[in-house]
């Protein structure tokens, strides 16, 4: 009987660590949860702020991590050096596109610019039908709050409608958002072709 492969996350989140401390706490919890299961933690690569705490955390629980990189951060000296598969990229289209091909699911922590970039993306690669896989918003101390409020505004406007706000799953607790993800992926969320992004 072959073994089944374990379950592989795509984390979107910082490069700093932000104003509260339960953001970092957030992260840790997340990889460790992560690694305690042997699953597969899919990220950006780096080894500074939410980035390296989560990749951290899988590896000391256990896990396995693969970053990867676009080469101007890693002549930044950002790129973490313990990783199980460290692929450096010449672009950060190529980051995104490989990232997401080896992810089963999506999550993104708190973050900034890139965090939101990289969760938009992967919500409207989804809505354009390049793949079915579970995406979760890990709103942290109710820091996607007002985003939520935002994006209800858009469906209430007319600009996106309550199937495509109700694709991504919002929830507070690390392990509970990680199962109901995984539990989407395998009632058949698992399809992508990302090669035509």
């Amino acid at each position: 009987m072959t073994p089944t492969p374990p379950f592989s996350v795509c984390v979107y989140c910082g490069s700093r660590h932000g104003a509260r401390p339960a953001y970092a706490e957030a992260a840790r919890t997340l990889g460790s949860e992560i690694g305690a299961r042997s699953w597969q933690l899919v990220y950006g690569g780096g080894n500074v702020g939410l980035m390296g705490v989560v990749a951290d955390a899988v590896l000391a629980a256990g896990g396995r991590v693969v970053g990867v990189i676009p080469d101007t951060l890693m002549k930044r000296e950002v790129g973490h050096p313990g990783l199980h598969e460290l692929h450096v990229v010449p672009t950060m289209h190529l980051r995104k596109q490989m990232m997401a091909e080896r992810a089963e699911a999506f999550i993104a922590l708190p973050g900034g610019i890139g965090t939101l970039e990289e969760l938009y993306e992967v919500w409207t690669w989804r809505q354009l039908g390049y793949h079915q896989r579970p995406i979760g918003l890990l709103n942290v101390d109710g820091y996607y709050d007002d985003l939520l409020r935002f994006m209800q505004r858009s469906v209430d406007e007319g600009f996106l409608s309550a199937e495509q706000m109700a694709v991504v799953q919002v929830g507070t607790e690390p392990l509970e958002l990680l199962l109901r993800l995984q539990a989407l992926k395998l009632a058949g969320g698992g399809q992508g072709d990302f090669g035509r992004v």
